[in-house]
């Protein structure tokens, strides 16, 4: 009888660890995460929503602008979780690249910029404590990190515009090649 009383206890215990969660969330970020989207379309309002358009489709002309420009831009402004909301003005078959570029963009700046990530901050501050007990200056290691990241997120975004195209075609989807704004 023990074991069935530990277990549901263990149960409903696992769902108020959620709740708790849940409550420390709408005290921190899903404030923040609102009132950033506020912010966001009220500028998309102000600028104008086609002139924003025309801004990623001609963002989304090249890789470099698509998976450099923009995941650097949504980050440094955005930071985390908001920056995959400029996704949304990206044509359908970059979308999955934008948003594999920006994620991979919110982790590889910490070092430079701890504001677009600040929930994953303990792992640039482990490896920062590591290299301080080193005796080597901080301020390299974050420069290179946030380089070697910006590369290999383009190259990331790029070879996920691969599989997706090659995806598509096996799955037989075709995939909008111009933007289509959800709100």
């Amino acid at each position: 009888m023990d074991i069935l009383v530990n277990a549901a206890e263990w149960f409903i215990g696992l769902f108020q660890a959620g709740a708790d969660t849940f409550i420390s969330w709408m005290g921190s970020i899903v404030p923040l995460v609102l009132m950033l989207l506020v912010a966001m379309n009220s500028l998309i309002q102000l600028i104008g929503e086609d002139r924003v358009n025309g801004f990623a489709r001609k963002a989304a002309g090249n890789p470099v602008s698509r998976y450099l420009l923009l995941p650097f831009l949504g980050a440094f402004m955005l930071a985390n979780p908001m920056v995959h909301s400029l996704g949304r003005f990206l044509p359908e078959r970059y979308k999955p690249s934008y948003f594999a570029s920006a994620a991979q963009f919110c982790h590889t700046s910490n070092g430079v910029f701890p504001h677009i990530n600040p929930g994953e901050l303990f792992i640039w501050l482990g490896v920062a404590s590591g290299i301080t007990t080193l005796g080597l200056p901080l301020g390299d290691l974050a420069v290179r990190y946030l380089l070697v990241g910006l590369v290999m997120n383009f190259l990331g975004g790029w070879f996920t515009d691969l599989t997706t195209a090659w995806v598509s075609k096996q799955q037989g989807v075709t995939l909008s090649k111009t933007p289509s704004v959800h709100a």
